[in-house]
């Protein structure tokens, strides 16, 4: 895929890249996984609630033990109320990295959305490394996490070397909405498009009141719909510009960070038009912090439970160094404990039925819940969701909103 390594992957179907998954706002989808390889595999649609249906989230060691070799499972999502981009892929060992990953389109039935934009385009960015992630996960065993991983992997722009970018063709005058997917495990992208501007209206599958930017800076797993309205003219082409970089991976010369282009193309015979070098200060990023939810859901209040959870780095067996909220870093159970929630009767209510490294965290229904973050030891910038919920940030590190209307995510 990335035109230089060949190795086993793991596609669908015969098909590597797996195909996108397009499915109208109000649908049941239904994904079949008839596991051919030789170990565990699930699946995970990222950022789909799942409500009263956590048993289909595909996580492994968490909601379901996996699908055994020679088994299948049928996963069934309701998409009644969600619509926007997000994801599949394997939520149980390196099968995702190892390409079982494709986008998931939920397309909107709201006509004053679709009234916006007339074309839509989509834009999945991918790490792909250089070998079977397994292999990669035993030498790493005994490495430090600043400055790995050893090799440094390719990009993939719409399941393909990003050096082969195919171009995206733009018509004067029409508007397009550009969704923008990280299916990235490791590094972050950076996204702009010279001579346009991006009006922000959905991140992470929840929608904003359109926000001016001029670029994209997404972590693993993140995702954000812009509206671009092309030129009049068809006088000059352009260049989507991606960045593959990394802030906790040591700088290398052409290989982090590396530099990709996108061909937009007017008319083919055009010059592609070239501005002058910016610093990344100099651009006006997305900022999720300051977009309105189009819902204008008021601030959930009063809190009913305060939960901190601090991230920290902590030396496991032989000397392999991880990350943990709490004092234990989490290891895979024998029991999902979702399942042990759904066996255990009035017990499932005690945090002490749950394995330590779990770090289980027992809340009430319909309760308001306030969950503060820190990350004071980590030299690692991350981003983190939580499954089957959406939740508001009113705080996030320096700034502090005083609004009635937070941001959602």
């Amino acid at each position: 895929r990335d035109g230089s390594t060949t190795w086993r992957a793991i596609g669908a179907n015969g098909q590597l890249p797996i195909p996108p998954i397009y499915v109208t706002q109000g649908d049941i989808l239904e994904l079949t996984a008839i596991n051919h390889l030789d170990k565990p595999v699930s699946l995970h649609a990222h950022g789909l609630f799942q409500r009263n249906s956590a048993y289909y989230d595909g996580a492994g060691f968490t909601t379901e033990c996996g699908i055994p070799p020679g088994s299948q499972f049928t996963y069934i999502i309701e998409t009644r109320d969600q619509s926007g981009t997000y994801w599949v892929h394997s939520h149980y060992g390196t099968e995702g990295i190892d390409g079982l990953r494709t986008a998931l389109v939920i397309l909107d039935q709201d006509a004053s959305l679709l009234d916006e934009y007339d074309e839509d385009v989509l834009l999945a960015l991918e790490d792909w490394g250089q070998e079977p992630n397994d292999n990669l996960l035993e030498r790493l065993k005994t490495l430090s996490l600043v400055g790995m991983p050893p090799n440094h992997p390719s990009v993939l722009i719409n399941g393909i070397n990003a050096n082969l970018s195919q171009p995206i063709r733009f018509t004067p005058g029409r508007r397009y909405r550009l969704r923008v997917i990280s299916m990235s495990f490791t590094y972050w992208f950076k996204v702009r498009l010279p001579g346009h501007t991006m009006q922000v209206i959905e991140a992470d599958g929840i929608y904003s009141q359109p926000s001016a930017a001029d670029g994209l800076d997404l972590g693993p797993g993140q995702r954000y719909s812009v509206i671009i309205t092309a030129q009049e003219s068809l006088e000059f082409n352009y260049a989507l510009n991606v960045t593959f970089h990394s802030n906790f991976i040591a700088r290398m010369q052409g290989l982090t960070p590396r530099y990709h282009q996108v061909p937009i193309v007017y008319r083919d015979d055009a010059p592609t038009k070239t501005f002058p070098l910016i610093e990344d200060h100099e651009v006006k990023w997305a900022d999720e912090l300051f977009m309105e939810p189009r819902d204008k859901q008021i601030l959930l209040e009063p809190v009913d439970q305060h939960i901190v959870r601090n991230v920290k780095a902590l030396t496991r067996e032989l000397g392999i160094p991880s990350y943990a909220f709490g004092d234990y870093a989490y290891d895979p159970v024998p029991v999902p404990p979702l399942l042990t929630a759904l066996t255990t009767g009035n017990m499932a209510l005690s945090p002490s039925v749950y394995a330590p490294q779990l770090n289980a965290i027992i809340l009430q229904h319909n309760h308001v819940v306030e969950l503060e973050l820190r990350n004071p030891d980590s030299l690692i910038v991350h981003t983190y969701h939580s499954h089957g919920h959406a939740f508001q940030v009113v705080e996030s590190g320096p700034v502090h909103k005083n609004s009635s209307i937070p941001v959602k995510r």
